[in-house]
């Protein structure tokens, strides 16, 4: 047994001394310092901030590829990801789910040279870990390992991405896993929520609305996950972004002689846009449940349109800015008929996104809590928010804006975004310039142009009979929109997705 060498009392005593004598110089100090009386009084200085520009994180490989290198020494640890394009977009027509199920057995389903679990064993053994998954444009692997094993995990990593094997027992048991969770579709009503807005928002046969069925996942074969896997995951497809406790020169040449010899594909296309258009009006898809659920939107802008921010300005007001928002405040602080009430905007690229608000309701004070909405997107479009209003809702995303750099991985992956979708390169270095300049007449002219109650749908998820009345006291019912029309859309087959009788 190794015995501890003892402290040395003298030692300790100093220590100590030493640290009673610089606290107590501290707090002379502090004492000297003027406090304000109130607690608001105290002054702060300005948040000095100024974002990272990519050009110095930026670097190409010989044989093209972008890579994005971040040293930090702090933790003994590597975190590597790499973004190829393409993800659900690439989804054959009848096989929605594809792409996610072909990244889902690149990382479970072994390698050339190595049996699936004896993969899984040798990361575990250098405690790393791996993940691959898909979005609706991209596909993203990941692996995070110590600094000491980055070789011998990158090796395993670039095997598990350049010669999957699509192991056929994981294969199907990833199927069946799929199928249960599949004929559980219907359990929860924000899942039955969730397909049909973006059916309506989209169309049914958009990569984003259309959804796997026990069919689909039933004939999905070893050799339509080659072919995805071809499509996706080359040189000519990816940007890699590397953080951590590395050297770059080094990194730079690991990265230039992993991917030596793997040839580079083609680019994958651009997501295609939807061809079909969100019809305003009313829609009930039925469900016993005691609070229905709903949401009212319509289609957005894309996220270069100039009109961006200050849309993302107005939907910090109305309901994106937690409890200063006008829906949680009138919808939960002063009526109390609901917990939560929101509205998002999502900007996408390639085509417009989508706006929505949303909340979920006891069935009798549905129709009035929407009403509060609509009352509240015309209040928008008829009146200036006041200074107070825009002003907090600048503060929030001027002041919070450091965030989406906090660190190392989450600024590589800003830069790794902005380099696949093409965004100005002045973008983050003006975007506070910009906000500051939006004025409250610009939020009105927003609001006008993108916001227009007539031109949303409203959808309902619950028991409509319970529903459409209103509330007792007679101050709203669902008879008041779009001229007490309504369509009533079928809940479908979980496994399926054909209309239930």
């Amino acid at each position: 047994m190794r015995l501890l060498r003892p402290f040395p009392v003298r030692l300790a005593l100093s220590a100590g001394l030493l640290l009673i004598v610089t606290n107590r110089s501290s707090l002379a100090a502090e004492a000297t310092l003027p406090l304000p009386a109130r607690p608001e009084a105290i002054a702060f200085p300005p948040l000095a901030f100024e974002p990272p520009s990519a050009a110095a994180f930026r670097h190409v490989l010989s044989e093209g590829t972008v890579v994005f290198l971040a040293p930090s020494h702090e933790l003994p640890l590597i975190n590597l990801s790499i973004t190829f394009k393409g993800g659900r977009s690439l989804d054959p027509a009848g096989n929605p789910g594809l792409a996610s199920l072909t990244a889902r057995l690149v990382r479970e389903g072994g390698t050339a040279r190595k049996p699936a679990a004896e993969f899984d064993e040798e990361l575990d053994f250098l405690a790393t870990d791996v993940a691959v998954s898909a979005t609706d444009t991209f596909t993203t692997a990941t692996m995070n390992c110590l600094a000491s094993t980055f070789d011998d995990s990158f090796r395993l990593f670039l095997d598990m991405l350049r010669e999957p094997a699509f192991d056929a027992d994981r294969l199907e048991t990833t199927k069946a896993r799929l199928l249960a969770q599949l004929a559980q579709r219907n359990d929860d009503a924000t899942s039955i929520m969730g397909r049909e807005w973006k059916r309506l928002a989209f169309g049914p046969d958009h990569f984003s609305a259309a959804e796997p069925t026990a069919a689909s996942v039933e004939a999905t074969s070893r050799e339509q996950l080659q072919e995805m896997h071809r499509r996706i995951f080359h040189p000519g497809n990816m940007i890699v972004a590397v953080s951590g406790d590395f050297d770059e020169a080094t990194m730079l040449a690991a990265l230039e002689r992993a991917l030596a010899g793997w040839s580079r594909g083609p680019e994958a296309p651009a997501p295609a846009a939807p061809v079909a258009e969100l019809k305003p009006g009313v829609y009930h898809v039925p469900k016993d449940i005691p609070q229905g659920k709903v949401l009212i939107g319509k289609r957005s802008i894309t996220r270069d349109d100039p009109d961006d921010i200050p849309l993302t300005l107005l939907n910090e007001i109305l309901g994106a800015g937690g409890f200063t928002s006008r829906l949680m405040q009138k919808i939960r602080s002063n009526e109390g008929l609901a917990y939560s009430a929101r509205s998002v905007v999502t900007a996408n690229v390639e085509y417009p996104g989508i706006f929505y608000a949303g909340f979920e309701s006891k069935n009798a004070t549905v129709a009035l809590a929407t009403k509060i909405v609509f009352d509240e997107l015309r209040s928008l479009s008829d009146e200036l928010v006041t200074e107070d209003e825009l002003e907090t809702a600048k503060k929030s995303l001027i002041e919070t804006f450091p965030r989406q750099f906090e660190s190392k991985p989450k600024t590589l992956g800003v830069f790794v975004n902005d380099e696949w979708t093409k965004r100005p390169a002045d973008y983050w270095k003006t975007f506070r310039d910009k906000v500051a300049a939006v004025t409250r007449e610009d939020l009105r002219r927003v609001a006008r142009k993108h916001l227009d109650p007539a031109e949303m749908a409203i959808l309902v998820v619950g028991d409509w009979e319970a529903i459409a009345a209103g509330d007792l006291d007679k101050r709203a019912s669902m008879g008041e929109f779009f001229d007490g029309k309504v369509t009533h859309l079928p809940l479908r087959d979980p496994l399926t997705l054909e209309p239930l009788e």
